[in-house]
């Protein structure tokens, strides 16, 4: 039997380097050997790519691979400069295309597309370094349109990286500007209060166009998940969840109409906020964690499934130019 080649790609140029070589290593424990023939493929935090622990340029580190599996949360591996690469190679690979994940991954353009899709999200308010405000200005403009607390993010970072939190107009100055100073651009938002939720969504799967993981509860100590939480699996993922009948039919839904409104390929894996009257979207990610704590794991796992019946069917995906 030939065995079809496989290349994962990870590490990367993000602040999220140590989970893509979780997940990349969670996705080369999954395949079975006499299946596929894995390479590793790591892209350095300088953006070097090297093969067999060699330096190698892009085009030798893919020769010969049937199919890519991208492992790399952020940077590089999200704003489509991996994927333009892998689009002049030619080789088929796993998740969404160049533009899709450029917009998906920057928060101000993202809530764009997604709000222009009658999406509910948390109110907001996008900052940059051009801005010819000073940073007390910058909070009275946020307070005219919404009270605190305030969760104030970077644009193009996840896994909680680089967030401040400002629990009042008084704190809020200095967290616009510690986020201003580190990556030029923020966005300021609402702190919405309630459960928070993570639902995968994964195209062409058990017979449907798009279909929806039961979601999961996120248990977490503090107001959102920060890196170390991520990087030491310090949130819990319950599933089966308890929220409603009438909350989980939102949550997924809301997940299918934001994955079509990006225009995402294969799969994705949105966050959310769940309150008593409402359940608003937080982001939409491209590359799901697939490393232990992760939640999108824990979600197949509630529907009888598991990482290596996920990763053949998106190979399957990848090759089938879907």
């Amino acid at each position: 039997m030939t065995r079809t080649i496989v290349g994962v790609l990870r590490g990367g140029t993000s602040n999220e380097y140590a989970l893509s070589l979780k997940t990349g290593g969670a996705m080369i424990a999954a395949l079975p050997e006499e299946k596929y023939d894995v390479r590793d493929i790591l892209i350095d935090k300088s953006g070097m790519w090297h093969v067999r622990g060699t330096p190698s340029t892009p085009v030798r580190a893919l020769s010969q691979i049937d199919v890519v599996l991208n492992a790399l949360h952020g940077g590089v591996g999200e704003d489509g400069t991996v994927q333009r690469i892998l689009d002049r190679s030619g080789v088929p690979y796993t998740g969404s295309r160049a533009l899709p994940s450029a917009m998906a991954l920057n928060k101000i353009r993202a809530r764009e597309i997604l709000q222009g899709a009658g999406i509910r999200m948390p109110s907001g308010v996008s900052f940059s370094l051009g801005n010819d405000l000073n940073t007390a200005d910058m909070a009275h403009a946020v307070f005219a349109q919404f009270g605190p607390p305030y969760i104030v993010k970077p644009i193009s970072d996840g896994a909680g990286h680089g967030i401040r939190v400002a629990r009042s107009i008084i704190e809020l100055p200095d967290a616009i500007g510690d986020v201003l100073d580190e990556h030029a651009a923020a966005i300021v938002e609402e702190y919405i209060q309630g459960d928070e939720a993570s639902v995968g969504i994964i195209e062409g799967f058990r017979g449907e166009d798009h279909y929806a993981l039961p979601p999961a509860h996120v248990l977490k100590e503090g107001m959102y998940l920060s890196r170390d939480m991520h990087e030491q699996a310090g949130a819990r993922h319950v599933v089966p969840s308890r929220f409603t009948h009438i909350q989980k039919m939102s949550i997924t839904d809301m997940a299918r109409a934001a994955h079509r409104a990006l225009e995402l390929s294969h799969f994705s894996r949105a966050d959310m906020m769940v309150t008593p009257r409402a359940v608003y979207l937080l982001e939409i990610n491209t590359i799901p964690g697939l490393y232990a704590g992760a939640s999108f794991p824990a979600m197949l796992e509630s529907v009888g499934s598991t990482v290596t019946e996920f990763l053949e069917h998106a190979i399957a995906l990848a090759r089938n130019n879907r």
